[in-house]
């Protein structure tokens, strides 16, 4: 049937635009269950992946089960697939799942089995990293604690006792994936696996040992035979057939490609952002270059990324790896509470589609390159014979936009951009403009949280002296094991008087640490606290302090911020107090590391007596919060449940380091007293889960290590994405939303195709108000633009009359749409687009 244009064209293809995505979404629905239980044989070539006999275009996106839970889990996959993907990554976390030598756990939030489960559902594939090592900003790189006391054991190397329980651990996932017949050999989702991780990073510190270790590994996961092909990142000597993959933001650019002819040109990490660390400024990837990244990637023979980080999520109680907020990859296309984050999310998502156009030229035509300027690239792949090509045109010039000619046509290309045509003809896609909607996320105050607090403190005892006689301070993070941030050291010293026969006289303590944060008292006196920071871990703590004549006591509180999650020889990192003295003394400087005993003792009363548990609380006197309260001090109160079903968060203002449980559950560590260099926090919101609460008396405790803190400061806040905009320029070419692939030609759906803005609500909400518009010059980003010089008056009223009480619209950016009285009164300015709605449900009756 063919489609003509009415006096609302726009409402045409939006109709049409749903029920194509109608259709597909059943048509993916049948498929899924004719080939959910089918065997399919997944091998490789040079192009890319082989499932079933059919190359396939993997977009694929890094979702870590223990960083959310399992309730959030199907939202995020859903919305993952929605974005355009085929594929979730994941690690396995053997710390997780064997905390214990022996000892092995799979359920609630270490319930691998479900989250593939969920993600086969969904009719996705599934990429298993399975380490040992894993990195990934998590404590020890997923590696349990336990291993680091195991006699003789050096890690990731060719050494007995690591090879051994790694054998051990490989076996029990992938045995357990086989039982489950997860893999797609079994007819299930697991397409690819992943053994060891980034270790070209290591390998020369193991010389010899590092070559035979990866041939090791390589052979370790063949052996099992599991039907799938196996990968190595950022392991350019990976031994066959395992593929080396790479990691980076440019990898079309920096991977110098597969090792062998006859593997594929793999993407095992494109990060999306920057993970962030306590002290850490803002810091953020454009969509714009992300694009910029995929489509240099798929025009240069890649067939396969993953987004590193899809959804980072939140590191829950003591997870994260030394200094790392808990907040995980929040800038990644869902944010920490599996929020679109836009433009970020639809722009790739549009990607993905301009991809697919040309997924035939891709992986069965042939690649040709052109250079007709210094700046400027063309790549494009035909199919001799064959009416199929796509064309990629690049402009890596930064600053201005440059004209190709290409089959007999020219095309002006944005600045640092790739225009993608999956006929050769039609431009369906550019990665610097961006048509998708944008966000803001807003934290709003609970009004049924945020009453009544009646906090309750507990205080722990500073100890003086401790049983010990250590004559040098035990290493911390053998002291705490994991299984606390805290450790305790004691020492006592003799002063006599001729020390202190001079009265003016000035003493000094001197503390060199190794990291991370060290609190110190003397003779029961507070002197203060020093941490170092991700990249220095190292400090020295001095102070000047008064000494008695006789025996004076000092008492250290060493605290960890997580395990080291890199490098070479990790099991010999070390970490707490290395070096004590007291200067200027009359008989000079006393070392109290090697000429006193120490004492020792883990972690903290409450932690040992659960007291972040109802149960635990039990067994401790609680006083009545009045006045300023001493470091070291544990506080409870309760609270209801933040109203509607949106996240969640607690804001820790007027605090300063610790640890926040809710009904148990361990929301994480918070630092607030670590300002970025900007005067800030790192972080302020820190998430609570919608399955951590009920309704009513929830139960918060806070262990918190500084003194003279507020805690009448903090507040609960339900978070959303309910700001949405749009800013795009008249120029910009029409969504790729407007083209389809049929009979072996890209074809527009309508006879018209034109350049439209949309605008969408979340869940069930609608535009409730439209807070700015402006067609002409605006400035600024979502949540905060301006009017320029140019301007329409008519605007805003456009918005509303198109956009209000909708929950979606999509509206025609031209000038006939906004410029009613056909006066432009700046007609030499190049026009964009600023709207800035405000979504929210409507109120009832």
């Amino acid at each position: 049937m063919k489609i003509h244009s009415s006096d609302h064209p726009w409402l045409l293809l939006a109709i049409l635009v749903i029920l194509l995505s109608f259709s597909g979404a059943l048509s993916s629905d049948e498929d899924e269950k004719k080939t959910s239980h089918k065997k399919k044989e997944v091998t490789y070539d040079g192009t890319s992946l082989i499932i079933n006999g059919n190359r396939e275009l993997i977009y694929s996106g890094s979702i870590h089960y223990p960083r959310s839970t399992p309730e959030m889990w199907p939202s995020i996959i859903k919305k993952a697939k929605h974005g355009g993907l085929n594929t979730i990554q994941t690690y396995v976390f053997w710390n997780l799942h064997e905390p214990e030598q022996g000892k092995f756990n799979f359920s609630g939030r270490t319930d691998l089995v479900k989250f593939i489960k969920l993600i086969e559902k969904n009719g996705m594939y599934v990429t298993l990293r399975l380490g040992p090592f894993i990195q990934a900003e998590w404590t020890h790189g997923g590696l349990p604690y336990w291993l680091r006391e195991i006699p003789g054991i050096f890690f990731r190397t060719d050494n007995e006792p690591f090879k051994k329980h790694t054998e051990k651990y490989v076996k029990v996932v992938l045995d357990l994936m086989k039982e489950n017949k997860l893999f797609a050999s079994q007819g299930g989702p697991i397409i690819l696996g992943q053994i060891e991780n980034e270790y070209s990073a290591v390998q020369r510190a193991y010389k010899e040992d590092g070559l035979n270790y990866i041939k090791w590994a390589s052979k370790l996961v063949h052996s099992m035979d599991l039907g799938i092909p196996w990968v190595m990142c950022k392991q350019n000597d990976a031994p066959d057939p395992m593929i080396n993959a790479c990691n980076g933001r440019h990898c079309g650019d920096t991977f110098p490609g597969p090792n062998k002819d006859n593997k594929p040109s793999l993407w095992t990490e494109n990060w999306t952002t920057q993970f962030r660390v306590f002290g850490d400024p803002p810091a953020k990837r454009s969509a714009e270059d992300i694009a910029y990244s995929v489509a240099r990637f798929f025009s240069k023979n890649g067939s396969h990324v993953n987004y590193y980080m899809y959804h980072g999520g939140t590191n829950f109680g003591r997870t994260s790896a030394h200094y790392v907020t808990t907040r995980y990859y929040d800038d990644a296309p869902l944010d920490e509470y599996g929020l679109e984050r836009e433009p970020t999310y639809g722009h790739l998502k549009h990607l993905h589609n301009a991809l697919n156009l040309c997924k035939k030229a891709l992986l069965w035509g042939q690649s040709r390159t052109e250079k007709p300027g210094k700046d400027t690239e063309i790549r494009h792949y035909e199919q001799p014979g064959t009416n199929v090509c796509a064309a990629f045109l690049a402009n890596n010039n930064t600053e201005s936009a440059e004209k190709i000619k290409f089959k007999g046509k020219e095309y002006v290309i944005p600045a640092r951009s790739i225009s993608i045509l999956p006929d050769c003809k039609n431009v369906v896609y550019n990665t610097a403009e961006i048509i998708s909607h944008h966000t803001a996320r807003n934290f709003m105050k609970s009004k049924k949280a945020n009453k009544n607090f009646n906090f309750k403190v507990f205080t722990e005892t500073v100890p003086s002296k401790l049983d010990g006689d250590n004559y040098v301070p035990v290493e911390l993070y053998g002291l705490t094991k994991d299984e606390s941030d805290y450790g305790w050291y004691t020492t006592s010293f003799k002063i006599d008087d001729n020390d202190l026969s001079k009265k003016k006289a000035k003493h000094t303590l001197r503390i060199a640490s190794l990291g991370h944060v060290l609190h110190v008292w003397l003779n029961g006196e507070y002197l203060g606290s020093g941490h170092g920071s991700h990249d220095e871990k190292s400090f020295v703590f001095q102070k000047k302090i008064t000494l008695k004549e006789g025996e004076n006591h000092l008492t250290m509180l060493g605290v960890i911020t997580g395990f080291p999650d890199s490098g070479s020889y990790l099991e010999h990192r070390y970490t707490g107090p290395r070096s004590i003295s007291i200067l200027g003394l009359s008989s000079g400087t006393l070392d109290l590391t090697e000429e006193s005993k120490w004492g020792n003792k883990l972690g903290m009363e409450g932690e040992k007596l659960d007291i972040h548990t109802k149960k635990g609380s039990k067994k401790v006197e609680w006083q009545k919060l009045s006045g300023k309260t001493p470091g070291l001090t544990w506080y409870q109160t309760y609270f209801n449940a933040p109203e509607s079903q949106s996240a969640a968060a607690i804001r820790m203002n007027g605090m300063g380091k610790g640890l926040i449980w809710v009904n148990g559950e361990g929301v994480g560590r918070y630092w607030m007293s670590f300002l970025s260099p900007l005067g800030n926090p790192t972080q302020i919101e820190y998430h609570i889960p919608r399955s951590f609460l009920k309704p009513k008396k929830n139960f918060l405790v806070i262990f918190e290590e500084e003194p003279n803190v507020k805690p009448e400061l903090i507040d609960f806040v339900i978070v959303n994405r309910d700001t949405v905009c749009s800013y795009i320029g008249e120029e910009y070419t029409p969504s790729v939303r407007h083209w389809t692939r049929k009979n072996n030609e890209v074809q527009a759906i309508t006879d018209d195709v034109f350049l439209t803005a949309s605008l969408k609500c979340s869940g069930t909400k609608k535009i409730a108000a439209v807070e700015f518009a402006s067609f002409g010059n605006p400035n600024g980003t979502c949540g905060n633009f301006t009017r320029g010089s140019c301007h329409a008056p008519q605007s805003k009223k456009v918005i509303e009359k198109f956009c209000l009480g909708k929950a979606e619209c999509e509206l025609p950016v031209n000038k006939d749409t906004f410029l009613q009285d056909k006066k432009d009164s700046c007609p030499k300015v190049a026009k964009k687009l600023a709207v800035q709605v405000k979504c929210g449900r409507p109120k009832k009756n």
